[in-house]
């Protein structure tokens, strides 16, 4: 099981983003370094919902590409994607799994159905889904 650790900072930017973009999912690319295989979320790329939707997105592929260009500008690797969904629980919905074609790319789905948001990762590959291990840390509380 992959883990992935997020700064707590980063994790409260998209819940922010995502809780203003409601009703609609709100989403975006997720890029970081890896090495070693310590994998770390740096940077979170907030895109279009081109569909404004509640149950599903569409990222625009120039806003994809405008961002994997920034990604190697500042040295960082794509790592997968994150959504929000607006009502229903942190886990791959039947489209989600339908649509994740990258099996080295981390999906990251932001539940805001309940008073306090769930972030999870998943690595989703031939229609499984398998939870990843996302720890968000502090300065103080590092791991």
């Amino acid at each position: 099981m992959k883990t992935i650790r997020m700064h707590y900072r980063i994790y409260d930017s998209i819940v922010a983003y995502a809780k203003e973009h409601l009703p609609e999912e709100a989403c975006g690319l997720v890029a970081g370094t890896e090495i070693d295989g310590k994998i770390e979320v740096k940077k979170i790329y907030y895109l279009e919902n081109k569909d404004h939707a509640t149950d599903h997105f569409t990222l625009d592929p120039k806003d994809q590409m405008e961002a994997i260009k920034d990604m190697r500008k500042e040295g960082l690797k794509p790592l997968g994607n994150w959504h929000s969904h607006p009502e229903s629980p942190s886990r791959p919905s039947v489209e989600d799994i339908k649509l994740a074609y990258d099996s080295k790319a981390s999906y990251m789905i932001l539940s805001l159905m309940a008073e306090n948001p769930v972030l999870n990762s998943f690595h989703i590959e031939d229609g499984q889904y398998e939870k990843e291990d996302l720890r968000i840390f502090s300065d103080e509380y590092y791991f």
